[in-house]
């Protein structure tokens, strides 16, 4: 049993031997119908109320405690076994308590009341603890079936999200070895400088394969090396400043998410010494924002859409958001939620 199981068994055994036991108070008038048959004896009502007390908190525990023997049987659908089990504890403790009781407060009652007074509050305690024992059963099974509903959950996020990177390697690797081929051909040393740095972006994504969330400044770090890899292309035309507060740099985003923006930026647009590319990556508010200044290109290179479909997929798996993208006449940016 959890804590929370505990109290309630404690408080209810305790309401329930108030409740079976409160008749008895009616002796304390002289001439009411109770007093008749039974001369109210303060010591005599703690024992009863007390032995009843312990009797509902003996069946829960024996019913609801993982480790005992009722609840194995009960847990094995021995159903005939555990009633016959409980109605055995239940004779067991009114023939005890009679015995007892006799035998210690024989000169307040008549024969014959004290095992019928057991019967009947006994009795009554029995169904009252099913009952409450009945609706933390089902209160247990409501949340395992929660549980195992969160670790589906957790499972398939996992498994979706491991799909989303397994479509994003392949699609960088594409793309780099298609520059890299143009660069060996017009700079075989460059090219070697562009395949170290190559090594480190991939470095960078399989080694942290497993990993959904990882800090802004383990990104910006990671993305050094892909900005290397388009300025060996586009040398001076193309640049990226980064203007983040100290705060942010803890702060949590999916692995892998600037990567595609700076992939996106000098894919769609014009990169010239004559005009410039520049991409600025900085925070507003809860937001991480990378824009970068618009001119468009009329023909793009061939695209799979891969990019920002991936990215929005990720941050609404993981944050439950959707990503912003403004685009002005001046302007494309994307706007991404994170976690401080």
């Amino acid at each position: 049993m959890d804590k929370n199981e505990k109290w309630i068994c404690w408080y209810s055994s305790l309401l329930i031997a108030l409740l079976v036991n409160a008749t008895r108070l009616l002796a304390l008038r002289e001439k009411g119908i109770i007093a008749r048959y039974w001369q109210f004896d303060f010591a005599e009502y703690s024992f009863q109320l007390l032995y009843n007390l312990a009797f509902c908190g003996l069946l829960f525990y024996l019913n609801l405690n993982p480790y005992r023997s009722f609840a194995q049987i009960r847990e094995q659908k021995k159903y005939g076994l555990y009633y016959l089990f409980n109605a055995f504890a239940v004779l067991l403790a009114i023939m005890v308590g009679t015995w007892v009781q006799s035998h210690l407060f024989a000169e307040n009652h008549l024969n014959g009341v004290v095992r019928a007074g057991y019967l009947a509050r006994f009795g009554l305690s029995t169904l009252l603890v099913a009952i409450i024992v009945k609706i933390i059963l089902l209160l247990r099974e409501s949340k395992r079936k929660d549980n195992e509903h969160e670790q589906l959950k957790s499972l398939y996020l996992e498994a979706q999200l491991e799909l989303l990177k397994e479509q994003l390697n392949p699609h960088l690797l594409f793309n780099s070895l298609s520059s890299l081929s143009g660069i060996v051909r017009e700079n075989p040393k460059l090219a070697q400088f562009y395949i170290v740095h190559l090594s480190k972006v991939f470095r960078h994504a399989l080694v942290r394969a497993g990993t959904s969330l990882v800090t802004v400044e383990e990104e910006l770090s990671s993305l050094k090396s892909y900005e290397q890899l388009i300025k060996m292309r586009f040398e001076n035309a193309f640049s990226v400043l980064i203007d983040i507060d100290e705060p942010f740099y803890s702060a949590m985003i999916p692995h892998l998410s600037l990567q595609p923006l700076l992939e996106n930026a000098a894919k769609h647009n014009i990169t010239t010494l004559e005009k410039p590319l520049s991409v600025r990556i900085y925070t507003e508010g809860k937001w991480l924002i990378v824009s970068n200044n618009l001119q468009e290109i009329t023909t793009p290179e061939g695209s799979t859409g891969i990019g920002l479909v991936n990215l929005n997929e990720r941050f609404r798996l993981l944050f439950n958001a959707d990503i912003e993208i403004e685009k002005t006449k001046e302007s494309f940016s994307v706007k991404l939620p994170i976690k401080i």
